[in-house]
């Protein structure tokens, strides 16, 4: 339980303290900086004996192709991420990390036909719903551009 709390906490200090990094540091350095600290914390993990490694089937020439995407993609989604914080502002970048697991998760269960538990479900509908209400503006944010113009145009025409 001790590691779960630990692991919370310094995911929810991710966010700010890359927002603070990124004034100096690029996005890709900054990418590069949390892969390092993970490899570093596994490390001493592994060191202590906190983490032990499992034995796993091999690769074979099937899995190559998810491999190398998964590869792929693991080194583009953290440079994005960085990229995101760095441009947008904190409460959309922490919305954004809260969301994470929901298109991961969507993610899985399309293209991997990962199975996905009730509770894991239910789950991304609490998720996905509070961070509708945490992004709502009010209701001038569910209007469309083109019928505020429209309207616009319109009683500028009988004025």
């Amino acid at each position: 339980m001790k590691n779960q709390k630990l692991t919370a906490i310094l995911y929810a200090v991710n966010v700010p303290c890359s927002k603070l990094l990124l004034e100096r540091v690029s996005p890709a350095f900054m990418a590069a900086f949390l892969y390092l600290g993970a490899g570093i914390g596994v490390g001493i993990m592994y060191l202590f004996g906190v983490a032990k490694p499992k034995q796993e089937e091999k690769l074979d020439r099937k899995d190559m192709p998810y491999t190398f995407g998964m590869i792929l993609l693991d080194v583009i989604a953290p440079i994005l991420l960085m990229i995101g914080i760095n441009k947008g502002t904190s409460g959309n970048a922490s919305l954004l990390g809260n969301f994470e697991i929901v298109a991961t998760t969507v993610i899985a269960l399309v293209v991997f036909h990962e199975a996905v538990s009730k509770l894991l479900w239910l789950s991304i509908g609490w998720i996905t719903l509070s961070s509708m209400i945490l992004s709502f503006e009010g209701s001038g944010s569910l209007q469309f551009s083109k019928v505020r113009n429209f309207r616009k145009a319109k009683i500028s025409y009988l004025s």
